[in-house]
């Protein structure tokens, strides 16, 4: 298809309004009274920095700082349609007394009075802290970090990876956990909202119907950020992330809906408010501001040359799901040469960087399960038409490229299914004696699901009929990571109820791989 330019979407006042926003990153000295404290007193009506601050993308001098005027959270905002000022400080300390940066930006009424701030400068493989002023009024005090060098050899890299946050389902109490975790940064691989209408009788609430409305989006993603070990687990550690279906629209596959009869036009235009909303939330660099319903959200974020993470997106080129969707025998559609999850930009990009890298360890953060599974073990053949099982030839050729290239160590992170799973990758699935080329770590859930169990009904099923599986678990929580030169270590950290805010957590299985030699050992 022929893509819209942004002309093509925006209104003339919300081009200026998102050229505004990306040109305002400049480092501007404050002056005064408030360049050396931030007021008490405020001129806004309620807490402004309601949402709390974020910071993600880092790179050896910088990162991301966000945050989103937002007195009135739950109903638009409440920010009148002018452009604001708001200052910022990076600190040595956390009592930002040492202040190593200042500068001010503007939020604009165009981007939900979003700030997104690429501080650069910064020294390399180091904490800083952060926060925001405006109008006398001050956000907390935000935590970051650059990476190290692009040359530097770092000994260890720690984060952890989660996805599919269902407000409804529980409380987000897995992020009061990772808080105690030593670790990098936070990974996330989609599913950050959900665009259902709220649902009586369940923990919590979303409010209002099915979300569509610019507005709605907006209020949706405040909604979720009341969570506070959410709001908390951003504040202390810079995230990486993408997307899944979510949040835009459920299996949403490119410009295709899963509801029948729903007009291509209508659709873009809703992911285009969808796809605004995402960026007005998340710590993004301005390199992803929307244009109309595109944005591009994979990149490469290294560390050092111990570990490159490619962030991906198999949401907004893929074709449509083959055979019908859901899980079924394979169709003639799961062979069609010309379907695809990446499309073929992003592939292209993949496989260049995947090349080229000088990482001892290289990460695919996605969001669908690459391995290809038997979902229906006892009694036929069941592949997830949505994941990439649906899509024979583009992960043949993908992990064909892994075995061909001799692409060092990769390891596939996933979520989206909302179960922990260890999967070894291989070219050949139909061969247990095949190489295995990779390894995949999937995530469960944060909520979604709702409380889940050590062993489902289907657990020996799978396991015997999928030997390549190593691990199978339907528990709710997050998988926590340690990377050295020489292991990798995936921790499944499960809690034990998310219908409560306090919840115990454990740790129920931990899996290694060894550098040089991909599959993965139960520790």
């Amino acid at each position: 298809m022929t893509h819209p330019t942004v002309d093509d979407w925006l209104r003339p006042r919300d081009r200026r309004g998102f050229l505004l926003a990306a040109s305002s990153f400049a480092f501007m000295p404050l002056l005064g009274r408030e360049a050396h404290g931030f007021l008490p007193r405020s001129g806004f009506k309620a807490e402004p920095f309601s949402l709390g601050v974020a910071s993600g993308d880092p790179s050896p001098d910088g990162f991301v700082i966000w945050t989103r005027l937002a007195p009135d959270p739950l109903n638009g905002g409440g920010m009148p349609k002018e452009n604001v000022e708001v200052r910022w400080e990076i600190a040595h300390d956390e009592k930002m007394s040492k202040i190593v940066q200042r500068g001010t930006t503007m939020a604009t009424p165009e981007l939900g009075h979003s700030v997104h701030v690429e501080v650069e400068g910064l020294e390399p493989d180091r904490w800083y802290w952060y926060r925001f002023g405006s109008n006398g009024a001050a956000s907390r005090t935000g935590r970051s970090r650059t990476t190290p060098r692009f040359d530097a050899s770092p000994q260890k890299v720690n984060f952890a990876f989660a996805s599919c946050q269902h407000f409804e389902s529980g409380y987000f109490n897995s992020y009061r956990h990772i808080l105690d975790d030593d670790i990098d940064l936070i990974v996330h691989l989609g599913d950050y909202i959900y665009e259902y209408g709220g649902v009586d009788g369940r923990v919590r609430k979303h409010t209002g119907k099915e979300i569509n409305s610019l507005d709605e989006y907006r209020n949706r993603y405040a909604l979720y950020r009341t969570d506070t070990d959410l709001k908390a687990a951003h504040q202390m550690f810079p995230w990486l992330v993408t997307w899944d279906d979510h949040e835009f629209d459920n299996n949403c596959a490119g410009d295709i809906s899963e509801e029948p009869g729903v007009k291509t036009a209508g659709y873009l235009a809703r992911r285009a408010r969808a796809y605004q909303a995402y960026y007005e939330h998340m710590p993004l660099r301005k390199s992803s501001i929307p244009k109309g319903p595109f944005l591009q959200l994979y990149r490469s974020v290294p560390f050092g040359n111990l570990v490159e993470f490619e962030v991906l997106d198999t949401r907004q080129y893929r074709t449509d799901q083959p055979c019908g969707d859901g899980n079924k025998p394979p169709c003639e559609g799961v062979f069609a040469k010309d379907a695809t999850l990446l499309g073929d930009r992003q592939e292209q990009w993949l496989m260049q960087t995947l090349h080229e890298s000088p990482a001892t360890w290289n990460v695919l953060a996605q969001q669908v399960m690459m391995a290809r599974v038997d979902r229906d073990p006892e009694s036929g053949i069941a592949w997830s038409m949505d994941q990439w099982a649906g899509y024979h030839v583009a992960r043949h050729r993908m992990l064909s490229f892994l075995e061909n290239r001799r692409i060092s160590n990769p390891v596939v992170l996933t979520g989206d299914i909302h179960k922990n799973w260890v999967n070894d990758l291989k070219v050949d699935f139909d061969d247990e004696k095949s190489e295995t080329v990779a390894t995949e770590f999937v995530g469960t859930s944060i909520t979604s699901g709702g409380n889940g169990s050590e062993k489902g009904s289907d657990t020996d099923g799978v396991l015997r009929d999928n030997p390549f599986v190593k691990f199978y678990n339907a528990e709710r929580g997050y998988v926590r990571c340690q990377i050295t030169p020489g292991e990798w270590r995936s921790d499944f950290r499960v809690v034990d109820d998310v219908t409560k805010p306090e919840t115990t957590c454990k740790t129920r299985a931990s899996f290694v791989v060894e550098a040089g030699r991909a599959g993965a050992e139960r520790a």
